[in-house]
């Protein structure tokens, strides 16, 4: 029986430009760290793998400094007696001439993927058993990704057949690397580590275990990270063929403390004044998170959100507050039409608009040019 660790999709040396310049440099010092929390991971839990399913790197050309710091990393796993994988990804794709993996290839720290078609690419003695490992990297213009992949390899012997692929089952475009569900099915794999998607997933095919790691450390709102560990243990029956049914494997989620990243939502219909929004902010409010507020549902009161914006963003890492709310109360547009205004004649023209939608795109096209509109003028008084 062994026990290894799948992870994927790292981005390192990536950078967010939604945040401030100092905030954006210290995440990623923090996300760049996430390789070491790994290792740290492995090594403590005496792991006697550490599988790396594609995109380590944010881009094929990552800073000299980072990559030593990865190569040294990874030296701690080989050191150690843990067997270590890489796979590239399409982000750090080996394709090009002055790829990393072309450049640190000589030097780099346990196997290595560079073959650009599936193929048996190694043999490990773990844990008393035999581990026979396949995979490829995707090389532009060489694997035949213009379709769902489908021919992979197995050889007919006793031990534990795991693939590892930077791909998606499906379609998807090349670079995607889309694998052929029942090609891989047929394939009899007991374990497939599969990078690119970023949210974590677990498929069965057959006596297959298809599995997404998910990326721990997120890179925004649409993908907030993965606050565990993949941990993968072989039931330590051997099996030769590709007959047979249910899965060698036990997949277990071990938790990781990340950055929180998250999307929060305060219906608007159910508060009666800007004091109950900053209560439900202040509930929100973390040092060390990144929200963005979605105000939805009805608007019953005057509300500037650049100024909820201005009053609470230096409680959290990162705030954002955006305004998706689909409608103005009758008693709040009444107030703002009875003006003998320039403001006030607005009003009335908007709600004539208001009145005219026929769809409710259009009535939330409507309502949001109004609120634009009413916060221009506020601003301009």
């Amino acid at each position: 029986m062994f026990r290894f660790l799948h992870i994927a999709d790292l981005h390192l040396g990536w950078e967010p430009a939604f945040l401030d310049p100092k905030r954006a440099r210290e995440r990623r010092s923090r996300r760049d760290k996430v390789l070491e929390q790994a290792v740290d991971f492995a090594l403590a839990s005496e792991l006697q793998l550490v599988v790396i399913a594609g995109d380590l790197f944010e881009t094929h050309r990552p800073e000299p400094t980072l990559v030593q710091h990865v190569l040294a990393q990874l030296r701690r796993l080989e050191e150690a007696g843990v067997a270590v994988v890489t796979t590239p990804g399409n982000h750090d794709e080996i394709t090009y001439a002055d790829s990393v993996y072309h450049q640190a290839k000589a030097e780099w720290p346990g196997l290595l993927v560079i073959n650009p078609l599936a193929e048996h690419v190694g043999t490990f003695e773990l844990g008393g058993e035999k581990v026979f490992l396949y995979s490829l990297a995707y090389t532009g213009g060489v694997t035949p990704a213009h379709r769902p992949l489908a021919g992979f390899p197995r050889l007919d012997a006793d031990g534990f057949h795991l693939a590892v692929f930077h791909g998606t089952l499906g379609s998807g475009d090349e670079r995607s690397l889309p694998l052929d569900r029942a090609a891989l099915q047929a394939a009899g794999y007991d374990y497939v580590a599969l990078g690119h998607i970023h949210l974590p997933g677990e498929i069965e095919l057959g006596r297959t275990k298809v599995v997404y790691s998910g990326c721990q450390e997120g890179k925004g709102f649409d993908d907030a990270g993965v606050p565990y560990w993949t941990v993968v243990s072989s039931d330590g029956v051997s099996s030769s063929g590709v007959s047979g049914g249910g899965g060698r494997c036990e997949v277990t989620r071990e938790p990781l403390e990340i950055q929180r990243i998250h999307v929060e939502e305060l219906d608007l219909t159910h508060f009666e004044a800007v004091e109950e929004i900053s209560a439900g902010i202040e509930e929100l409010a973390h040092e060390d998170a990144m929200v963005r507020l979605r105000l939805v549902g009805s608007l019953h009161f005057p509300l500037d959100p650049d100024e909820l914006l201005s009053r609470y963003s230096h409680r959290f890492y990162h705030l954002e507050i955006r305004d998706d709310s689909d409608s103005v109360g009758a008693d709040l547009l009444d107030e703002w039409a009875a003006e003998k205004t320039i403001r006030g004649t607005f009003v009335r023209r908007m709600r004539e608009t208001l009145d005219r939608a026929e769809t409710s795109e259009q009535r939330r096209t409507a309502v949001r040019a109004l609120r634009y509109g009413i916060r221009a003028f506020r601003r301009a008084g």
